[in-house]
């Protein structure tokens, strides 16, 4: 299921040492959310928490303390230090089975429960997998259907990385995606948001910050200073370094009026995670020529619902006008037959050092993905003048 305190993604160890930095006293609370009609079966409430269990006895080992300070230069000793010394705790979580539907929540330090996300995610979608006896294609299928996917990627000539460690199938085909990939992917492969997998490969890790890190910012400064002090501290942090910004917490109009000439300028550019991708291309172009900054110089990193045709139109339209990459997900750690689970798991409210609790919502650019306490998101449309 889980084989390593780094098998997670890379953005959640960014923002932890960011966290521990900033905000070592802040508390948050997480709900996960099943999007879809799928229904859990009985007892699988009681082979979660074995598996939870089992994350609290992962320790970082020196070999990945190693690769992390040689390939994860951004994150300094100190917190390589706290991480060597962190263990999972699964009193943090709590797990309540209904019949069919399933209830988890998180809670605690910010600095601690940040980390819960993406392994909580990917031992669900494994473990209702096998509990219900999914049928995935034969391993020879699975792997010549990836490359299929790799060698259009090359041909089209753009860079891609694996984004899919939270909806896997399971550890074992995320593994087979990854080798695969590493042999026969290049040169369109670049890397893997998994540090543990960039580990086992000697890839480069990939990542930032998640849409987390301006909900916290919102809940302690209010949701007009979100995305300014969110990506203000998130400089601040690391110099430059990690310079992808994610635009679409509370819509990506809103984000661009935070996003002014000094950020425009340090960050290398920006992550698409919801609405349509080509309008989004088109409104970034639009800004970054309205600051004066040539597009070329910069780059969209597109991480939505990745799938070769989708992947094909984006780049046929962004080419000669802005840089591109591309974080592809699900399409690839669990595109074996089976139909993936839709699920998220998303910060629910915030208490920073000295205040109360408070809701905490995500205005995407698809209002179906809005996540939150009702009356929150409204209160947050009115205040920024989202109709």
């Amino acid at each position: 299921m889980i084989n390593s305190i780094i098998d997670n993604d890379l953005y959640k160890f960014t923002m932890q040492s960011a966290v521990v930095s900033l905000f070592p006293r802040a508390k948050v609370k997480y709900n996960f959310i099943n999007r879809g009609t799928d229904l859990f079966p009985e007892g699988f409430a009681e082979e979660l928490r074995k598996q939870l269990y089992k994350m609290s006895l992962l320790k970082l080992t020196k070999e990945e303390k190693k690769f992390l300070s040689e390939k994860c230069y951004y994150l300094p000793p100190t917190y390589l230090d706290f991480l060597a010394g962190y263990t999972y705790d699964p009193s943090e979580v709590g797990v309540i089975q209904n019949g069919g539907q399933l209830q988890i929540s998180i809670e605690g330090y910010w600095y601690r429960t940040i980390l819960w996300e993406v392994p909580l995610m990917a031992i669900i979608s494994e473990l209702f997998f096998k509990m219900t006896n999914a049928k995935a294609w034969e391993d020879s299928a699975i792997i010549n259907h990836l490359l299929k996917k790799s060698t259009r990627y090359n041909m089209l000539g753009i860079k891609f990385a694996d984004f899919g460690t939270r909806r896997r199938f399971s550890y074992e085909n995320h593994n087979q995606v990854i080798s695969t990939l590493v042999n026969y992917g290049k040169p369109a492969f670049v890397g893997t948001s998994n540090v543990f997998f960039a580990f086992l490969y000697n890839l480069t890790p990939i990542g930032t910050h998640a849409h987390e890190w301006f909900m916290f910012h919102a809940a302690q400064y209010g949701y007009k200073m979100a995305n300014k002090l969110g990506l203000e501290h998130w400089v601040n942090v690391f110099r430059g370094d990690l310079g992808i910004a994610l635009s679409d917490t509370f819509t990506t109009d809103i984000f661009f009026k935070a996003f002014d000439t000094k950020f425009a300028k340090l960050f290398d550019g920006v992550r698409h995670d919801s609405g349509d991708p080509l309008e989004f291309a088109e409104k970034t172009i639009r800004h970054y020529k309205m600051l004066k900054i040539d597009p070329l110089s910069k780059v969209i990193v597109f991480s939505d619902g990745l799938v070769p045709d989708k992947v094909e139109e984006i780049a046929r339209y962004c080419r000669g006008k802005i840089g591109m990459s591309f974080g592809i997900g699900t399409d690839l750690t669990n595109d074996v037959g089976v139909k993936p689970l839709n699920m998220v798991v998303k910060i629910i409210e915030a208490k920073p050092e000295g205040q109360d609790w408070t809701h905490t919502v995500k205005l995407s650019d698809n209002n179906g993905k809005h996540t939150g306490d009702e009356n929150a998101i409204r209160l947050c449309k009115s205040v920024l003048n989202i109709n």
